[in-house]
């Protein structure tokens, strides 16, 4: 084995720990159990798992957590230690037999097929199948359904921050510290990365999934410095000539100089947070960010990191921005970058004018659009709490449900017609129209021809008779493919970066109305002719029939 192929063993590992076969609910085992001492060990299935409703009052979803689905079956197996505690755990009479047989079980007599990881995807339309014996089938649901509910809801939050704030800006992902948990935080940083955000504040998911780390420092670094004396060392060599800068100088030199700029006296503005700025830029002069609302970003913190920055240039090095945690961001940052303008044009350095400006605090959706409406300046947002909890919706409602057993078809039925099932082994297309615009999702029963370009395909509502169209597609994408069979993973996994990229090229696909923030158009998600016979022929078939008396 080499030394690459050993390290990616022990991140796989590392990052799988917790996601093991007694990742799941109690009920899974005691159905097992109780399908095995019915002879249903030789029983086939197939399960379909989906959505019912796109989240955060949206009409799109992306789906994401298929790679760690993969890694689940890849890893299924029931250990010495998983046996010794179900013995203890089920009851006493439970025959031992039964523990050889989950001793020996694995994924290898699984299929399963899935839509591409980082696609756009809508209710109804199942976004894994899974197909084989009933008690392996049975015993993945609640691990696989924790894989993809959590991974398709954040990653579908990030691409909506993606979209509302717009290509040219930076989105940061700092919810570590505020996640569900070590795991929510891993994951959070994850498929936030997939869905459009440039970077992570957490050391850990850099590492394990090679995403951009990106960090500054805290109010409690600058707070802890109460005047210039507090500062150990004033000396920076010159990025070029290596000679030695008086930095502290500098700064004092350029806060009198730069002041009437901004309105501001050097007395007003606090001298340990410059001895602060001072000390981070002595460490970090290359990638000098500040954060600069600790005490007032107008009256102290933005002169205070102007003197810095115009120090460290002065000794060969450019300062990279600001950050900004509170207050009116949309004003603050206008204010910054206006002082940044004026101190470029007035010094004669055009970079001065387009350091970045970082703006964080409890930021979510609704605040980045009113932003937009103000004209902020802002290059970066830092989000945590909004993004990583996805407030607004803390579930996505993925449901696992059989629909066919032996080769008969299963349905079940609900009072709630939006938890009837559509049952059967079904494929899925999308069906494109001329614009190249993504026009209807179309099921179909597997035994059916798929849609063809140029020829009328009938799309039915699932439930509503009436609601029907006549759709001639231009193109028609198959939306399964076969990533699990015979044990091995059939089609290589992508990176991270690969898969990030397909939820963009993705979105691209959907008309704008449909991904608005605000009223967006319902994507239309049909069955066949012959499938919507075929529900309603089951439906009659396992409905009661009441008696009126």
């Amino acid at each position: 084995m080499s030394i690459n192929e050993s390290i990616k063993n022990k991140q796989m590992s590392r990052q799988n720990g917790i996601v093991q076969p007694l990742l799941t609910d109690l009920y899974q085992i005691t159905m097992a159990y109780a399908y095995w001492k019915s002879g249903k060990i030789n029983d086939v299935a197939v399960f379909d798992l989906f959505f019912r409703t796109n989240p955060f009052q949206g009409e799109f979803t992306i789906f994401a957590g298929l790679e760690e689905c993969l890694k689940f079956l890849e890893n299924f197996h029931y250990s010495d230690s998983d046996i010794e505690y179900l013995m203890q755990t089920l009851p006493d009479k439970t025959e031992p037999e039964f523990f050889a047989y989950l001793k020996d079980l694995t994924c290898k007599d699984i299929k399963l097929s899935a839509i591409e990881e980082g696609s756009v995807v809508f209710p109804r339309v199942p976004l894994l199948r899974i197909e084989g014996p009933l008690i392996v089938a049975q015993l993945l649901e609640t691990t696989l359904l924790t894989l993809v509910n959590f991974a398709s809801l954040m990653a579908t939050n990030a691409a909506r921050y993606r979209m509302v704030a717009g290509k040219n800006v930076s989105l940061l992902e700092f919810g570590l510290r505020r996640a569900q948990g070590p795991d929510g935080g891993l994951s959070a940083s994850k498929y936030a990365y997939i869905g459009g955000f440039d970077g992570t504040s957490n050391v850990l998911a850099g590492k394990m999934f090679n995403i951009p780390v990106k960090g500054t420092h805290a109010h409690s670094f600058v707070t802890s410095f109460s005047s210039l004396d507090d500062i150990a060392s004033v000396v920076i060599r010159h990025a070029e000539t290596q000679k030695q800068c008086n930095l502290l100088e500098l700064a004092i030199e350029w806060r009198k100089r730069v002041s009437s700029i901004t309105d501001v006296s050097p007395e007003e503005a606090s001298d340990g947070e410059l001895a602060a700025l001072i000390s981070y830029a002595l460490a970090f002069p290359t990638g000098f960010l500040a954060l600069v609302d600790t005490y007032d970003v107008k009256r102290s913190g933005l002169l205070n990191f102007c003197a810095v920055a115009l120090a460290l240039n002065d000794c060969g090095y450019r300062a990279v921005g600001i950050r900004i945690d509170s207050g009116d961001l949309a004003y603050l940052s206008v204010l910054a970058r206006s002082t940044f303008e004026k101190i470029s044009e007035l010094y004669k350095l055009p970079w001065f004018s387009k350091l970045t400006i970082v703006a964080s605090n409890d930021i979510n959706e609704d605040t980045i659009l009113s932003l937009n409406e103000q004209g902020h300046k802002i290059d970066c947002f830092g989000i945590g709490t909004h993004l990583v909890t996805c407030q607004r919706q803390p579930a996505l409602g993925c449901v696992y449900k059989l629909v066919e057993i032996n080769g008969q078809p299963r349905i079940k039925l609900s009072q709630d017609v939006g938890k009837v099932t559509i049952p059967g082994h079904k494929e899925a297309y999308r069906l494109f129209g001329a614009d190249g615009h993504a026009l209807i999702d179309l099921l179909q029963r597997s035994t059916e021809p798929a849609p063809t370009v140029g020829q009328k395909v009938l799309c039915r509502h699932p439930f509503q008779e009436s609601k029907r169209a006549y759709v001639i597609p231009s193109q028609v994408e198959h939306l399964y493919k076969e990533y699990w069979r015979d044990g091995n993973i059939c089609i290589p996994l992508k990176p991270l970066s690969e898969v990030r990229e397909r939820v963009q090229t993705s979105l691209r696909t959907l008309r704008q109305d449909i991904k608005r923030n605000l009223n967006p158009t319902p994507y239309k998600v049909a069955v066949s002719d012959d499938l919507y016979t075929f529900i309603h022929d089951l439906w009659l078939q396992n409905a009661p029939i009441g008696e009126l008396s």
